[in-house]
């Protein structure tokens, strides 16, 4: 999910999770890779109003020939409302908490660039779109605090990630695009870097868990 106080390693958000739900009972499970890595998400409607889902992103990333590697584990889960707008339209608002670890190193001749810590991430995510049998679409913006832990430095950031989501295929399982931008709500006073880019491709499948009356 992020690196510190080093030069390649970065923060790097997940993949946004936009369920788009419909009705109680609904379940959801979708696979992504992507710039974060290996997302996978999943979302459940408890009631034709109340969701729940739970996330995770994870990297193993190794350069035999310079012995460097990136590591990550993330996961988070959340609580929202969604509501229907129309047949087609879907509003939601989802909110939750993260935890994650990383490690990495980066060095070289120049310079040892050496990341071990730990994270928790607060977010609050609006998004607003649409649901059929072919296609979904929608338009997200998560806002983000994280919580950085390494050694004995403790420090807070906030950014604000912007998402498009395409979803294609045929009623229960669908191809998944997704493309955004993270933004640091104080770029000049960030000491660490980020990765500002939110590129992503999956596949998506959902089921009716609630029994037909």
């Amino acid at each position: 999910m992020l690196g510190f106080f080093g030069c390649a390693p970065v923060y790097i958000p997940n993949v946004v999770n936009t369920p788009m739900l419909s009705n109680q009972g609904e379940l959801q499970g979708a696979f992504y890779t992507g710039v974060s890595g290996f997302d996978p998400q999943f979302a459940y409607a408890i009631t034709d109003h109340l969701g729940v889902m739970l996330n995770g992103s994870f990297s193993n990333k190794t350069n035999d020939s310079l012995n460097n590697f990136h590591k990550h584990q993330f996961i988070e889960t959340g609580v929202g409302y969604y509501t229907k707008i129309g047949e087609s339209g879907r509003f939601e608002t989802f909110g939750g908490l993260g935890v994650a670890k990383l490690k990495s190193d980066y060095s070289n001749n120049l310079w040892i660039s050496y990341t071990d810590l730990y994270s928790y991430r607060a977010f609050i995510q609006p998004s607003i779109g649409a649901a059929t049998d072919f296609f979904d679409g929608s338009f997200s913006t998560r806002f983000v605090m994280l919580s950085i832990f390494q050694n004995n430095l403790n420090y807070n950031a906030y950014f604000i990630e912007p998402v498009i989501t395409a979803k294609v295929g045929y009623k229960y399982v669908k191809a998944v695009f997704q493309l955004g931008f993270s933004f640091p709500v104080n770029s000049n006073e960030l000491i660490f870097s980020y990765q500002p880019l939110l590129f992503s491709i999956g596949i998506q499948a959902k089921i009716n868990t609630r029994p037909k009356k």
